[in-house]
């Protein structure tokens, strides 16, 4: 992997996953009852120190970052920032949304390779891969104690395990780049498995997640659940990016639906706003990479 790779590839994967975890440690705290004040605390500590690293990403992305990774709405959507403001006056938890309006305007631009900036990326990828580990830590310690009934918080323990692995394959990719790595054919194959899992368990939360008078969606929700269940159990590997690319386009849309009627009240459900958003930009990053690392046609 030469400079220019290694720098756009840190860059790309830290635009998509700083916002990330930053927010899955957002759904910890706000999850958390009071008996867990501390807790809320520590969450909260690992909100603040990856918008510090995402704020440090953007400066260094701006005129450094290719049209087509701007493109993908995988870093913010249209619905985002309107998702961020809702949920804040929801629950009373800050959340930064000047980094989101920075975001919405980042430049595209050709990477001018400098020892200043390969030396600040290698910084913040040193600094993201301890923050991580502990982060994992972190959410590997609940689990454990939801687990053993000592603790309660109102995220299943699914989506605990969820958001940890999603810290694991983060916390991996950002290793191989800083290794310089190159991604194998292999290890695509083994990233498409992962992606559709984690669609899977998209559409399981869901499901438990909308009220039980919104039946209709309960059963689509249902169904994207078992669609992604077979093109897990696909043996048929020449055929599995396809059906990934199909599924995931539609599953896509149905999110951005859902999170649009959550944002105007038009949905009964206990989905909080960002978390819509946050799952729709997941689906976008699954497609992006899908097409990318399979010589797909974007549509922009």
């Amino acid at each position: 992997m030469n400079n220019k790779n290694y720098i756009e590839s840190s860059l790309e994967l830290h635009l998509f996953f700083d916002r990330i975890m930053k927010e899955h440690s957002f759904f910890i705290e706000v999850a958390f009852t009071e008996k867990n004040d501390n807790l809320k605390k520590v969450a909260n500590n690992f909100q603040m120190a990856f918008s510090n690293i995402q704020n440090r990403i953007i400066n260094l992305a701006n005129g450094n970052i290719n049209t087509n990774t701007l493109m993908a709405n995988d870093i913010v959507t249209n619905n985002t920032l309107n998702a961020e403001r809702k949920t804040s006056e929801l629950s009373g938890v800050n959340i930064d949304q000047n980094l989101t309006i920075k975001e919405m305007n980042l430049k595209p631009g050709n990477i001018s390779v400098s020892e200043m900036l390969l030396n600040n990326i290698h910084t913040i990828n040193r600094e993201t891969l301890s923050l991580i580990e502990q982060l994992i830590q972190f959410k590997t310690d609940i689990l454990n104690q939801v687990l053993n009934c000592k603790m309660f918080t109102t995220n299943y323990p699914l989506l605990i395990q969820h958001i940890t692995n999603e810290a694991r394959m983060y916390h991996d990719l950002l290793s191989k780049i800083e290794n310089r790595e190159q991604i194998t054919n292999e290890y695509l194959y083994k990233q498409e498995l992962f992606w559709n899992n984690i669609m899977k368990e998209h559409a399981e939360f869901i499901r438990g997640l909308l009220d039980p008078t919104e039946k209709s969606l309960i059963v689509t929700a249902n169904d994207f659940a078992d669609k992604y269940e077979a093109i897990l159990n696909s043996q048929n590997l020449n055929r599995l990016t396809d059906a990934s690319l199909k599924e995931t386009i539609d599953f896509r849309n149905f999110k951005v639906v859902g999170e649009e009627a959550i944002l105007n009240c038009k949905l009964k459900s206990i989905i909080i706003p960002l978390l819509a958003d946050h799952i729709v930009r997941e689906a976008n990053h699954f497609i992006k990479l899908l097409r990318k690392y399979h010589n797909i046609p974007t549509p922009y």
